[in-house]
């Protein structure tokens, strides 16, 4: 590899369970070459990295990685999982000239202007308010949380932080049954620990225990979402139900904190998953459920994403554009 010519950029979408990679010729070109690599498979983001340029006989000079989890400094350790590194040391090892690492979610803000209306749903609400704020959170392996706030000058600015660990905002007896065991379970009960996919498993777990029913059957997310979609089994449906009912309420609450008139997205892998079960689900009457801001939050549209490509890729690339 260390003979093949160096151009082009490298785009990384690094998740908890996978890590997406590919390639871009340069600004405004294709994202092209796409290959998801299980994290668990690879010791570190560096080897993964090596593995999919050795397939494909490049050398890039510039690469994006837009990560789940802060990145306050050049150490960056991810929250789901075992991989850290500096970032000036990985720079280095793969001879870049250029290395940006944002937070996953924030590269998806970045790439939510350029979303086509044929890779979005619409899940209640009216129209976008043009030039106000816009929020974005998803659920995958954890919950991620940002946004798009207006520059003033026609364009964007992206928020990075960490909103999915606020408190969970338990509402109902049954919900304080959850959060009264994650608070003995790990100190503090995080929206997280609910709306994300190790957190439905968690939080179906929870549940069978509280009513003295066997939770032997499920090992995975996907072995509840299974058994709630098909009926099969009381306790997936209700921890399925109440995620989304939690992702609601942090929906809401995200979206009068930025006065998000100008719509909410719904990204991660887990809701687009359900399809067009989630449009029926709690969500939306959580969502709405704010009191004397209820006709005010009923107005603002929210879409998920159901993009096939990972679209915080072309949020790195933007990350890219954006630096000199």
């Amino acid at each position: 590899m260390s003979s093949s010519p160096r151009q082009g950029r490298l785009l990384a979408d690094v998740g908890g369970t996978n890590a997406r990679l590919a390639w871009q010729d340069g600004h405004g070109a294709p994202i092209e070459h796409i290959q998801v690599l299980p994290v668990a498979e690879h010791a570190s983001l560096h080897a993964a990295i090596r593995v999919y340029l050795g397939g494909l006989g490049r050398q890039p000079t510039a690469a994006a990685i837009a990560m789940a989890n802060p990145v306050t400094g050049d150490r960056v350790s991810m929250t789901n999982h075992h991989w850290s590194f500096s970032q000036s040391a990985l720079r280095d090892e793969l001879g870049l000239t250029t290395l940006r690492v944002l937070n996953d979610f924030t590269a998806l803000a970045l790439a939510l202007p350029h979303l086509p209306a044929h890779e979005l749903r619409q899940v209640g609400g009216g129209a976008a308010v043009p030039g106000a704020a816009i929020a974005l959170l998803g659920a995958g392996t954890g919950l991620g949380v940002s946004g798009l706030l207006p520059d003033g000058a026609g364009g964007w600015v992206p928020i990075a932080g960490e909103g999915g660990h606020v408190t969970l905002p338990a509402a109902t007896a049954r919900e304080r049954v959850v959060m009264d065991a994650l608070v003995r379970r790990h100190g503090h009960a995080s929206a997280e620990r609910v709306a994300s996919g190790t957190g439905l498993l968690e939080t179906c777990q929870i549940l069978c225990e509280a009513d003295g029913v066997d939770a032997s059957a499920f090992g995975s997310a996907a072995t509840v979402t299974e058994a709630a979609l098909q009926g099969r089994h009381p306790q997936a449906l209700e921890a399925l139900e109440m995620l989304c009912g939690v992702l609601g309420a942090v929906a809401g609450n995200l979206a009068l904190t930025l006065g998000a008139r100008g719509g909410v997205y719904i990204g991660g892998g887990v809701v687009p998953r359900l399809g067009t079960w989630f449009d029926t689900s709690p969500f939306r009457e959580r969502f709405e459920a704010k009191g004397r801001f209820e006709a005010y939050q009923s107005g603002i549209p929210v879409w998920v994403i159901t993009a096939l490509q990972s679209p915080a890729l072309l949020g790195a690339a933007r990350a890219l554009d954006a630096r000199p």
